[in-house]
């Protein structure tokens, strides 16, 4: 929903935090520690509530950062009016979080707008008020915009005035690249801060916080040192991914538990039948297991982190930076001849739904520009992949994508004809190689002999070894080496036959 009216989102911002604080304290004697009314997701009500809980970022937020700057705290080494910034960064590293605690500072109205569902006319209205706010009432507007790529450009420009005079303070939010994805003139007037994923030890730190915090499961649930090393390889460095993991697992565990208690309070449980020599049980010490049951922490295994999160999802955009991010590591690792990461990188691309034709394109590539004449075959083997790939289909696709992948990474590397091409290509473009030598014109046709076409060519075939002492560069290029073979795989060979084939062609 977008908000306009700024004194209505800051009362709305104060009543959720209120919320949040009620929410602090789980019911009395409750094992689900807030059964009795619905609560707020574990991702929210971990949120932090100053810049010194929030987990990672540490880049952005040492003293004196433009982030510091605004969330209002007083520092001494701060020179600097709050800027307009853009959180650049994958999902669950804490854009939304750092929004909302610059949002607690003193002396600030906070807006907030999702472009997903606010206009122009939104962004203007939250404009209008904003001026009002700074000239009638000296309060600066922090506007936070969440999925600004969302916003076209003209839904971009209207933000322009704004920022640029200072009325609003923008926060803006995107896990898409500023660069492509946000006008310049927006670019320019703000700061661009770069979020990066969360680490293993952030997340594990995390975990292990909203175990125990009032605020999180408060102690009802303990966890397994496998459950939490699986939640944190799950989370794959989002937040947001792996306190909600840990929310579902608990809820597992504590269902389990609920479960078992049953069987044992109507005697069909494992104990059943125990409590007595005749199977009666007298009752006597009913409240006070009871109670020690519910003072016990659920314990959380691996098996209920498993049976609650099966799948990681796969962070992956077809059409933004990941796509192409994750091509280029693809890429490079084949160059680099590692296999197993060249694996890895297809079965990620796979995974997330990529086209196999588009992977098979880039072996053909690789194949050609990587090993070239050090191993001749790897291309024929991308070329006839990518035509298996187009026959086959997926899933079996991945076994025939999985060879040729092999075979390359494998390869020995060759880069000479590639260079080879662009060399050539540069001294095209620099207006080398003017004309062609007339003996190797066309003569085919009448009147060419007149000009002199095909004068003193001589016929390979007709000399020794197939080979014929005879210029055939234009006569500024004479000399010139483009193919330079390099010592490894089959160019060993070409090297060596290569020395011998210009010492006869240019009679050296």
């Amino acid at each position: 929903m977008a908000h306009s009216n700024v004194d209505t989102v800051n009362d709305l911002f104060s009543a959720a935090a209120d919320d949040d604080e009620q929410d602090d304290a789980p019911a009395a004697g409750s094992r689900a520690a807030g059964i009795g009314r619905p609560r707020s997701p574990l991702a929210v009500r971990m949120r932090p509530r100053s810049l010194d809980e929030v987990v990672g970022q540490q880049h952005l937020l040492g003293r004196g950062s433009p982030l510091r700057t605004l969330a209002g705290e007083h520092d001494p080494g701060a020179h600097a009016a709050p800027s307009s910034v853009i959180l650049w960064g994958p999902p669950g590293t804490g854009k939304t979080t750092l929004a909302h605690v610059i949002a607690r500072g003193q002396g600030r109205k906070f807006v907030e707008l999702s472009a997903i569902t606010a206009g122009v006319k939104d962004v203007r209205r939250v404009m209008d008020e904003a001026l009002t706010s700074r000239d009638l009432y000296r309060q600066t507007t922090v506007l936070f915009l969440d999925e600004i790529h969302r916003f076209n450009k003209a839904q971009q420009d209207a933000l322009l005035p704004g920022v640029e005079n200072g009325w609003v303070v923008l926060i803006a939010a995107t896990t898409e690249n500023p660069s492509f994805s946000v006008v310049s003139p927006l670019l320019s007037r703000s700061l661009l801060q770069t979020l990066r994923p969360l680490d293993e030890a952030d997340i594990r730190g995390l975990l292990e916080r909203a175990v125990g915090d009032e605020r999180g499961l408060a102690g009802t649930v303990q966890l397994s040192p496998d459950a939490l090393e699986h939640l944190v390889r799950l989370a794959a460095g989002d937040a947001r991914r792996g306190l909600t993991a840990l929310e579902a697992a608990a809820g597992v565990a504590r269902s389990e538990q609920d479960t078992h208690d049953a069987q044992d309070a109507y005697g069909t449980g494992p104990g059943a039948g125990s409590a007595g020599t005749d199977g009666e049980d007298d009752g006597e010490d009913d409240d006070e297991d009871e109670g020690s049951r519910q003072a016990l922490p659920v314990l959380v295994t691996l098996a209920h982190a498993e049976k609650a999160v099966d799948v990681a999802a796969l962070r992956y955009d077809r059409a933004g930076d990941q796509h192409y991010d994750v091509a280029s590591a693809f890429i490079k690792s084949l160059r680099g001849s590692d296999v197993d990461a060249a694996l890895h990188y297809v079965a990620r691309m796979l995974e997330a739904g990529e086209d196999p034709r588009f992977i098979a394109r880039r072996l053909m590539i690789s194949a050609s520009e990587d090993v070239g004449m050090a191993d001749p075959t790897a291309l024929q083997t991308a070329v006839a992949a990518a035509q298996a790939v187009q026959l086959v289909g997926m899933p079996e696709a991945r076994i025939i994508l999985a060879e040729a992948v092999v075979h390359i990474a494998t390869a020995p590397k060759s880069n000479a004809a590639y260079n080879g091409i662009n060399a050539a290509i540069a001294d095209v473009r620099a207006g080398r190689g003017q004309g062609i030598p007339a003996h190797l014109r066309d003569a085919h046709y009448p009147g060419a002999s007149q000009l002199g076409h095909g004068k003193g060519y001589v016929y390979s075939h007709d000399e020794p070894h197939g080979i014929a002492l005879q210029q055939y560069a234009p006569d500024d290029l004479v000399g010139r080496d483009y193919y330079v073979p390099s010592d490894r795989g089959t160019e060993r060979d070409i090297s060596a036959r290569l020395s011998r084939l210009r010492r006869i062609i240019r009679g050296k």
